[in-house]
């Protein structure tokens, strides 16, 4: 068991593990599947935040969400992809945190996703806060005491 004497590290904002929005993959909101797909196959990514022309935060899509999109009966669709909208299959109901929360609100929800989109207290999207950078400031927080 371990026990933790000082939680203090907690009650941290997380804007100081975020990775910066410039610096994250992602697409707009009136892209179309074949562009969205491209990106996450280039990146390597599984999923990327979508977001609009002011920069505020719409969504999150998957490839496994464009994937279920083309799929016919008996076939997958291809020829679905350069119309179809990335607002016509993103997930819209995201877990997200703002820039001002806490450590433990980002470690508790880490736990369900590799990763998480950041706001701003506007909706501007900040960037994203990985399960990775996470655990690995956890790990040092526990070696360290």
């Amino acid at each position: 068991m371990i026990s933790l004497n000082n939680r203090d590290f907690l009650f941290v904002p997380i804007a100081d593990y975020i990775i910066p929005a410039e610096k994250v993959a992602h697409v707009q909101i009136g892209n179309n599947a074949e562009h969205a797909l491209l990106v996450l196959t280039k990146t390597g990514y599984s999923a990327i935040p979508v977001i609009d022309s002011k920069n505020h935060l719409k969504g999150l899509l998957g490839i496994g969400m464009i994937t279920d999109s083309i799929l016919g009966l008996e076939r997958i669709e291809y020829e679905k992809l350069a119309d179809l909208k990335v607002d016509q299959i993103m997930q819209t109901d995201i877990p997200n945190i703002k820039t001002t929360d806490k450590f433990q609100k980002g470690l508790d929800l880490l736990i369900n996703h590799t990763f998480l989109c950041v706001t701003e207290e506007d909706g501007t999207f900040a960037g994203i806060l990985t399960r990775r950078v996470m655990l690995k400031e956890f790990k040092k927080y526990i070696y360290k005491n």
